[in-house]
């Protein structure tokens, strides 16, 4: 057994333990999560993610003789690629949970709920993001001018990210895959006390529970389309993008019970996020000039420092403005 499988072997085994341990232990069915309780699992997936970072750290030399580099620098170099590529996902997360308010508005759930449809709603996530991260490696591997039309298209979603409308809002009721959905499905207009799927009059129903799920783990997918070409633009090493991306994710329920009550502050989240989604774009069209100007190691700690500065001050920021950006009825509904 090589590092990288190693490597591969320890995440697996720390994932499953984490998931048996937050669903038998730190989930119960039906019951609200206090604020107190999300930020104590937001900070285990948070340090669990530090810890799996520290754990590269030690293992860097091995991970970069592997990679055909026996070097100081190259050894540093995956770990700090981790944590870039752990934080972008981590903000873009954020960005997230602001949608994921309106689907759980738009289709009045009950806050008994939340914990398990997005628990659901995440773990499918997490499977189709190893599907869409498993096709781009194998694509990006066969066809490397992909990563010329992955950075063009990061500067174009952050320029319309930059630029875009804060007051328009998604609607879930009016979007496509609802749409999809209830044309091909029979749904109902409650949440069948709980559960997904029932029958009625012989035949299955589906709820607005089982609407929320997929509307849920379908959105974080079109997210994923920014997400996972910007961590390919960070790193194109599959241990990385594999293992920031499900780190993220995992922590997204947590996440979103610490910030549902406070997302509205964050109004040039947006903003910091859409700067560096422009910056790894134009990192990935110039990496063949950059390369011969400035050492990979140097040019990731640069990445992890600009994303870290977007980030923190987008956020500073928007605390100081302290601008209302969350429609009233989101608020309202949100803490009631």
């Amino acid at each position: 057994m090589n590092t990288h499988e190693l490597v591969y072997l320890v995440f697996g085994v720390v994932v499953v333990l984490a998931l048996v341990f937050d669903l038998g232990l730190l989930s119960k069915k039906n019951k609200t999560m206090t604020i107190k309780q999300a930020m104590l699992q937001t900070f285990f997936w948070v340090g669990l993610a530090f810890a799996f970072f520290a754990f590269l750290w030690f293992e860097g030399s091995a991970l970069a003789a592997e990679n055909g580099s026996r070097s100081v620098a190259a050894a540093a170099a995956l770990p700090l690629e981790f944590l870039s590529a752990y934080l972008m996902e981590w903000s873009l997360s954020i960005d997230n949970i602001f949608v994921f308010i309106l689907i759980f508005n738009a289709f009045q759930v009950k806050p008994q709920y939340y914990p398990r449809v997005l628990l659901i709603g995440i773990l499918m996530a997490i499977g189709f993001r190893i599907v869409f991260i498993t096709l781009g490696v194998a694509l990006v591997a066969k066809f490397s001018w992909l990563l010329y039309l992955f950075g063009a298209f990061l500067v174009y979603t952050g320029y319309t990210m930059f630029t875009a409308d804060g007051d328009e809002q998604f609607n879930p009721r009016e979007s496509k895959i609802y749409r999809f959905l209830k044309k091909f499905l029979p749904l109902v207009e409650h949440d069948g006390n709980g559960k997904y799927v029932y029958k009625e009059n012989g035949r299955p129903v589906y709820t607005t529970l089982f609407v929320v799920v997929i509307l849920l783990a379908a959105i974080d997918l079109v997210f994923a389309l920014d997400s996972i070409p910007a961590v390919m633009g960070i790193s194109k090493d599959p241990l990385i993008i594999y293992t920031s991306n499900i780190f993220a994710v995992l922590g997204l329920r947590s996440l979103f019970f610490l910030l549902r009550g406070a997302v509205s502050k964050f109004d040039y989240l947006q903003q910091g996020i859409a700067i560096v989604l422009v910056f790894i774009g134009v990192k990935m069209l110039g990496e063949h000039w950059i390369a011969q100007w400035i050492p990979k190691t140097t040019m990731v700690g640069i990445s992890l420092g600009i994303i870290v500065l977007c980030i923190s001050g987008s956020i500073f920021y928007s605390m100081v403005m302290n601008k209302k950006g969350t429609p009233a009825e989101v608020q309202d509904s949100s803490v009631s």
